[in-house]
Formats: C-alpha cells, structure tokens, sequence
C-alpha cells in the first residue's frame, strides 16, 4: 500500500475526532441542532475514515490462493457501507429538525461566537481534508478515498447550511437553524446516492464509462492489430483489469505475436497505471 494513501486515510481519522469532539462540546453547550447534527456527521464521518483505513490496508493485499483477483473488492464494499451510514445520519438529522420544525421541542439555541467558531473551523479542515483525499484518490485511483473525500465534502457545504442558520439564529429566526439542517439531509442524501450508485457498479462489474472506447483507439493504433474481438474491462478497488482478444495477421511468428502483445500492455500502462492486463491473439 502506498505511504500516501495510508497517510491520507491516518489523517482523516484523526480530523474526524477533532471535529466530533468539538462539534459535541459546542453542540451541547449552545443547544443548537444544527451543530450537534454536525457532531453526529463527524462521528459518522470518524467510522467512515476508521473503515477506509482497514479498506486501503486489505485491498493492497496482492492475489493468494483464495483470491485470485487480489482483494480490490473491499474498498466497493467500504464505500457502500459508508453510504449505509450517511443515510442513517439523515434520518436522525430528519427527526430531530423536523421536531423542531413542528414545534414539538422547547430547546432553546444560542448562537454565539463558540458556535460560529466551530463552524468555522470544521469548514476549514473539511475542505482542506475533501481537497487532499481526492487528490490522493485519483492519484491512486481509490473508491474507498474518493468515498472518505465526499463525507467530509458533505460536511463542508453543510456545515455552511448550519453557519448561516445560526447567523439567522442571532437576527431572531429561531427556526432557521432546523431548516439548515434540513438542508444538510438533502444535499447529503444527494450525494450519497451518487456514492451508492458508483459503489454498486463496481461490485457488480459495470465498465467504467468511456474506458472501453478509450482503449479501443489506443490499441488500434498498433498497425499489426488488424481487429479486436473482445475488449472486456472491469474495476476493482484500485485496479482494472483489462481482458482483451485480437486479430493479428496469421503469417506473423510467436515471437513477433509476442512483442506486439508486449507493445500494447505498455502503452494501455502508460494511461491506466494500475491496471491488470490479459491479452489473446488470435489469427486473422
């Protein structure tokens, strides 16, 4: 496993727990729902970073005898789990807003300089934590990043639903704070839709969008392939794995057969790095 990734999964780990403690401490401390919803998000965002740290760990485990494929699977399944609890997190965020909302509650909220503070500052670490994740995501070409990168991408924005709520606290619109929050359930369910739908993909073997067509003008660039019988493609955790038959001119040696096949390996490397390739010819 890359030092990088490791380090990037490490590092939101303990940004999550800064956050959900400080989050908690203000939360109750003002009686806001808003950042207590925030806390609750940190701490789903703290398991969701837990879960991408062993996720990483186990799928740059190489192929063995029970896993031929390697265990690239893991960080689909992570990123689908951490979805299962950004749903979860919606629906409490959902009672209690909407509690408030109907006024069947009598919390009062205090919207002072600790609780903007905070906000303020998740704000900072959360993009800073989404922007270095991603990064470090597409580098790697990693689903269980990329899914740690959209839950704190998730609390930025909301934690912005929350500031301005608690700015409007301060002006007397006491309810601006459960609406905020609401705010937070819908653009979070957004998104993790998106993480729902990419994760079930990649479990069930969909092809990457555009990869297919991609690699098919690559490899037709080798003058010698004279027609591709099958191009299959599929993603798992950070690998693709590429199964692909071709038509070479039936005249040519093994040997020559050889050094095309090697010709193409190397170029399809060169734009997919992490990628696991298997290459037929045939005559033709």
């Amino acid at each position: 496993m890359s030092n990088k990734v490791k380090k990037a999964a490490f590092s939101s780990a303990l940004a999550a727990v800064f956050l959900t403690v400080i989050k908690l401490i203000v939360g109750l401390k003002t009686n806001s729902i808003g950042i207590l919803a925030e806390a609750t998000h940190s701490a789903v965002d703290l398991v969701a970073a837990l879960v991408t740290l062993w996720a990483v760990k186990l799928s740059a485990v190489p192929a063995d005898r029970d896993h031929h494929f390697g265990h690239g699977k893991v960080e689909n399944l992570a990123a689908l789990f951490e979805t299962v609890l950004l749903w979860g997190t919606c629906l409490w965020i959902t009672w209690e807003a909407g509690n408030r909302l109907l006024g069947h509650s009598n919390a009062h909220i205090e919207s002072g300089i600790w609780a903007i503070g905070v906000i303020i500052i998740s704000i900072v670490v959360d993009i800073t934590r989404s922007r270095e994740l991603n990064r470090v995501a597409k580098e790697h070409n990693s689903q269980a990043l990329a899914a740690d990168a959209l839950h704190f991408q998730t609390d930025a924005y909301s934690s912005a639903a929350v500031l301005l709520g608690l700015i409007c606290s301060l002006s007397g619109f006491v309810i601006a704070d459960a609406i905020a929050a609401m705010g937070v359930v819908i653009w979070t369910f957004i998104l993790s839709i998106k993480l729902a739908k990419e994760s079930f993909d990649q479990l069930m073997d969909k092809a990457p969008a555009g990869l297919e067509e991609k690699l098919s003008l690559l490899i037709k660039e080798v003058g010698e392939v004279k027609v591709i019988s099958s191009l299959k493609v599929r993603q798992s955790g950070p690998n693709t794995f590429i199964d692909l038959t071709i038509g070479l001119d039936k005249k040519i040696s093994l040997e020559i057969a050889h050094q095309i096949t090697d010709l193409i390996e190397e170029k399809i490397k060169q734009e997919i790095p992490n990628s696991v390739i298997s290459i037929h010819p045939e005559p033709s």
